[in-house]
């Protein structure tokens, strides 16, 4: 599993040895067998991108911000990329490539979907609603993690651009991020938004049992945010919020300092009954002040 460890200050930390790490799985110490600072594996990387209606006047600035991530990340000797986009359904842009070329001829393809008519009724909408295009998270999150990041080995990382609004997904939240955990992605969610849309109630949910986490709405006045910091938080990602001082230009920034400065830690459990689902792992540092970011647990197949 990949790990990136910050200060409380934000900056990114790099020259910690296994020692500086302690690992436990479902509450058991656990010895790290295996331990590198990786900044050189293949990497594969697969946008999602919301181009629901809500998304309308801030597609262009997703759109070239994402491609110059391309270009400034993507080694076309060793990495890997494809390209997702969703409203009321879901479309694969791009295939797994090296490409850049490929990659810029699918931004050229994005576009906005046109508002239609969410009320099957036509019945009054409440106050302060009214019809809004389809957008389905969920169901792009699933085939991207089950039908094209499970093929390659190495660090595999999601991108996900979207205000974390899902009204026409068949999937979950739940299960959403179980394909991604399954898949061994770590997924990095951008929260960006036009605020002049209108509030759109999610949909979606149920228990996912013993082996899966416990969906959580967000709150009313700022539907999607909590999914989004979820879906980061699972499996071991990072959240951004798009602001004045945080632009979209900055936040690829990050990501792509995160990819490059992970800490790679391999152990072998030392329950070999422990059976098949999902187990808790817990990663922490013991250099005081330093926060850990890396993914919750991992679903054993026996």
């Amino acid at each position: 599993m990949f790990a990136t460890v910050r200060t409380s200050k934000g900056a990114i930390v790099r020259d910690l040895t296994k020692d500086d790490f302690k690992l436990e799985e479902d509450g058991r110490a656990q010895t790290i067998r295996y331990f590198s600072r990786e900044s050189d594996l293949p990497l594969t990387v697969g946008l999602v991108l919301d181009t629901s209606a809500s998304m309308r006047t801030v597609l262009d600035e997703e759109r070239s911000a994402s491609s110059a991530f391309f270009d400034q990340v993507l080694r076309e000797d060793r990495d890997l990329a494809f390209v997702i986009h969703f409203d009321s359904e879901v479309e694969i842009l791009q295939d797994l490539t090296s490409s850049r070329l490929q990659l810029k001829s699918a931004w050229s393809e994005l576009e906005v979907a046109a508002p239609r008519q969410l009320n099957p009724r036509n019945e009054p909408y409440p106050a302060g609603q009214h019809a809004v295009g389809g957008t389905s998270l969920y169901d792009a999150l699933v085939p991207a993690s089950d039908e094209i990041m499970k093929k390659p080995a190495g660090r595999k990382a999601i991108i996900v651009l979207s205000d974390g609004v899902d009204n026409t997904s068949r999937s979950t939240l739940a299960e959403a991020i179980v394909s991604t955990q399954k898949a061994d992605a770590v997924v990095y969610t951008i929260l960006i938004a036009d605020e002049r849309q209108p509030f759109q109630s999610p949909t979606g949910g149920g228990d996912m049992g013993k082996s899966r986490m416990p969906r959580r709405l967000p709150p009313p006045n700022r539907p999607g945010k909590e999914i989004m910091e979820q879906l980061a938080r699972e499996t071991g990602g990072g959240f951004f919020e798009i602001s004045k001082k945080q632009p979209i230009e900055k936040t690829y920034e990050q990501i792509q300092a995160e990819l490059r400065s992970q800490y790679s830690l391999g152990y072998k459990p030392d329950r070999t009954d422990a059976g098949a689902g999902y187990h808790r792992v817990h990663v922490s540092v013991l250099r005081k002040g330093s926060l850990v970011q890396a993914r919750n647990g991992y679903f054993a197949n026996r």
